[in-house]
């Protein structure tokens, strides 16, 4: 009985390896499909009340804007994968874009400026990794410590002042071609969400990180170095965030002690719509890209339609909450 159960298994198995790859990306990519979906109904539903959403240049608006909140959500999702929270990418995406101003004001050459502000963000990761690896504090306590002093840094080191950016060249950064015909910001959300999303689904390292996200005293006794994939995730999530915010910089030429105020919980939120689970153990990187795209979208559709935008938190915690609920009716049925 048993042998029939196990050659069962492996004819399915062998099965779904011969399936067209379409077929195959269907499968694996079943909640991702769905956000897409959710997306297109978005764009649809607001397009009764401005016919301008569904227009070039408003789409093109919505990537480069969203560009930013992918990368720091490809970052955050990393850290929920292993089970954590990073809730410093916020102020970390603040600092470094004061740190950049004040180096792009001092003459420094902007690639030489933004090299100096990556510290920022790899400072503040190896902070948070090697407090929760080593110390062994909680990830919430020790990320909420940074989140403090990274955003009262922000404002102390230019006083709470903006700094305008005149560099005529820093633009290049964000709206510049390294591949001719494809905009900079695309093309490294792209390469991230790609680089990521093969890493966990094709390399050790990215197996690794659900088992530790899954059961991190089981993936110790197999083996698995958790505290260096700890520690390693939280540097990638600040350094995330620091590219972000230096990706967001070049697009706005001005740098605000408060910019990254809001997107913790907007990078947190794609992470959940995207399908990844705060238990740690599931999600995708696609996810995590389509769960920005999906929040970007909202807050360009309140804009059009004409809403408060003070709404904006309301409509995201509402997604968040739905995503939540999804996600729960999910495990419990299965």
């Amino acid at each position: 009985m048993a042998d029939v159960i196990i050659g069962s298994s492996i004819a399915k198995d062998e099965r779904r390896r011969r399936a067209p790859l379409p077929v195959r990306l269907a499968r694996g990519y079943r909640t991702e499909g769905a956000i897409a979906a959710a997306i297109l109904v978005i764009l649809f539903v607001v397009s009764f009340w401005s016919p301008h959403v569904l227009t070039w240049g408003n789409l093109a608006n919505i990537a480069q804007a969203s560009a930013p909140l992918i990368l720091m959500s490809l970052g955050v999702f990393l850290v929920i994968a292993t089970s954590g929270i990073d809730l410093s990418v916020g102020s970390t995406f603040s600092l470094t874009g004061m740190v950049a101003g004040l180096a792009l004001s001092s003459g420094l050459a902007w690639p030489l400026a933004c090299v100096a502000s990556l510290g920022v963000g790899l400072g503040v990761g190896a902070i948070n990794g090697g407090l929760v690896t080593f110390a062994g504090l909680a990830p919430f306590v020790v990320t909420l410590i940074t989140y403090a002093i990274g955003g009262s840094l922000a404002f102390v080191i230019t006083d709470g002042h903006s700094i305008a950016i005149l560099d005529p060249d820093f633009w290049l950064l964000n709206g510049g071609e390294i591949v001719p015909g494809v905009a900079n910001f695309f093309l490294f959300c792209a390469v991230a969400v790609i680089a990521v999303e093969l890493a966990l689904r094709k390399l050790v390292l990215g197996r690794w990180i659900y088992a530790v996200g899954s059961n991190d005293k089981a993936a110790r006794l197999l083996g698995i170095p958790v505290r260096g994939v700890r520690f390693g995730v939280y540097v990638a999530s600040g350094l995330a965030a620091s590219f972000a915010s230096l990706l967001s910089l070049s697009y706005i030429s001005n740098s605000e002690a408060t910019s990254g105020a809001n997107l913790m919980l907007q990078a947190i939120a794609a992470c959940v719509i995207g399908g990844a689970s705060l238990f740690g153990g599931t999600g995708s990187a696609v996810g995590a890209m389509l769960g920005a795209v999906m929040i970007t979208v909202i807050q360009n559709g309140v804009n059009l339609v004409g809403i408060n935008s003070f709404w904006q938190g309301a409509v995201t915690g509402c997604v968040i909450l739905i995503a939540v609920l999804i996600d729960r009716v999910t495990k419990l049925r299965s």
